[in-house]
């Protein structure tokens, strides 16, 4: 059986250090009582797993990290945020099919 890498969830600190350690960074604000954001779950650990090598994915529960969700102006969710270098470079708000997440971390490394 192989492994399968999920998306691990980050607090405000790790994430921070994440950000700065980590060239591509993918991060999906979400909550436990979000309906959306159980469908948007798996695509994210699928691009966690494909993608392990050359991104960081990682969850952040906006209810127990509201000042991560406040700083990046997190007003609804699910919401994917896509950093490079410290940046946001894309930004997904609701539940996207997942090539549009695929295809943004595609169009990262490229860059």
């Amino acid at each position: 059986m192989t492994s399968v890498t999920k998306a691990n969830f980050a607090n405000k600190s790790e994430f921070e250090q994440l950000l700065a350690d980590n060239k591509l960074v993918v991060a999906d604000y979400t909550a436990t009582w979000c309906g959306p954001c159980r469908v948007v779950a798996p695509l994210i650990d699928k691009l966690a797993s494909e993608y392990s090598d050359r991104a960081t994915v990682v969850k952040i529960d906006i209810d127990e990290n509201p000042e991560a969700a406040k700083k990046h102006g997190i007003r609804s969710i699910p919401a994917v945020l896509v950093f490079k270098d410290g940046e946001v470079a894309e930004s997904f708000f609701g539940s996207q099919p997942y090539e549009t997440y695929s295809n943004a971390v595609e169009t990262q490394l490229k860059l």
